[in-house]
């Protein structure tokens, strides 16, 4: 789904303009990102969590040498996956 696809559909649920659906749709981006900048996890229910993680300095392998390569420490961002969305999209497990 494209954004102006999603814009669309989020306008036709609202019953609101397409440009009112994309200021909306930038401004929960624009939240999600400040938040996540400044390290506050943003809990969306029933799609997920974005949060900032901090990976540790590694070694790491360069596949065609063989030769050791230090990987050095960062920052990442991660998604994790409301539960309940997951269960709606692959089905409950068994």
């Amino acid at each position: 789904m494209t954004k102006a696809q999603l814009v669309q559909k989020l306008a036709d649920e609202a019953g609101v303009s397409k440009k009112e659906a994309g200021a909306m749709l930038q401004g929960l981006v624009d939240t999600v990102v400040k938040s996540v900048k400044k390290g506050d996890p943003v809990k969306i229910p029933d799609l997920g969590t974005f949060r900032k993680v901090h990976s540790k300095a590694r070694m790491g392998r360069n596949p065609q040498t063989g030769e050791p390569v230090k990987i050095p420490a960062r920052k990442k961002v991660r998604f994790t996956v409301a539960k309940s969305f997951k269960e709606a999209v692959l089905g409950a497990k068994k």
